[in-house]
């Protein structure tokens, strides 16, 4: 446990801020130099708040709605938990995924913090907390269709779903075969799956996280599945925070570590099965 706290002090000083400036090692290897004065403004805002505003998508087991309709999973209390050990209130709104960035800049939201994919073409715009799920797309398909639709070769020419913006269409149009396919954007995740079971598409591209939460035996898509054969880009989760705020940044990155340190971490992956993809085994 000693080890794995020294490896996060190590990310947070890396993360830091040094002199007047600071240092993003997030922005894809560039030096975004922040000055103290406007670090400490950004701050000055969140703090003045006392609240902090959480731009989500529905998005199990991330954050969706129990039987009860109250706000759940796996993000929520994350997001509870790091909220109190910073002393913020964490107030959770819905944006639409595919302006998430332009959310987040105009301060419509102070942080993204929903299963957000870890993406170079992010690093020049925002910066990012330490990632705490590794996770990859898969494809989905009809279990009907699971010998038509065997490996990748089998899906030439065929239409193909996912989340407009999200990591799933960067998977499609960075595969060599995928990219080829005739896309179909969707609004969420969810609707991917609408799309394959209402057999308007016959492939879907979505995060295994939600694939493995939401079809398959027991739930509403028992008729889909994952092609276990097909593998695409691996990909890990982190909170998406605007570069000037630094200093949040840091805190929540503190709050991570005591997180992992003490077990707490741990215990909510595996709450909502996703021992298996958590960053820090």
């Amino acid at each position: 446990m000693k080890k794995i706290a020294a490896l996060f002090m190590s990310a947070v000083l890396a993360l830091g801020i040094t002199g007047c400036a600071a240092k993003d090692e997030n922005s894809g290897g560039a030096e975004v130099q922040v000055d103290s004065e406007v670090a400490d403004t950004a701050w000055k805002y969140i703090e003045d708040k006392g609240t902090l505003t959480v731009g989500i998508t529905l998005f199990e087991p991330m954050n969706y709605y129990d039987e009860n309709n109250e706000l759940t999973g796996f993000e929520t209390e994350f997001t509870k938990a790091v909220c109190e050990k910073i002393g913020l209130k964490p107030e959770f709104q819905e944006i639409d995924w595919n302006q998430k960035i332009v959310e987040l800049q105009s301060k419509t939201i102070d942080v993204i913090w929903n299963g957000m994919t870890v993406k170079e073409e992010f690093k020049s715009q925002i910066s990012f907390s330490t990632p705490y799920i590794r996770n990859k797309q898969v494809v989905v398909i009809k279990a009907s269709n699971a010998g038509k639709y065997a490996d990748l070769a089998a899906m030439t020419g065929v239409t193909i779903a996912a989340e407009t913006g999200s990591a799933g269409q960067t998977a499609i149009e960075t595969n060599d075969t995928l990219k080829t396919n005739e896309f179909v954007g969707c609004a969420a995740q969810k609707d991917v799956l609408m799309e394959i079971k209402a057999g308007t598409t016959e492939i879907g591209v979505i995060d295994y996280v939600m694939a493995k939460a939401s079809i398959g035996e027991g739930t509403d898509y028992a008729d889909l599945m994952i092609v276990e054969s097909v593998e695409l880009t691996p990909e890990e989760y982190a909170i998406g925070i605007r570069q000037e705020d630094v200093i949040l940044r840091d805190k929540i990155n503190a709050a991570i570590e005591e997180m992992v340190a003490d077990g707490t971490l741990k215990a909510l992956a595996e709450k909502y099965d996703l021992a298996d993809v958590y960053a820090f085994q």
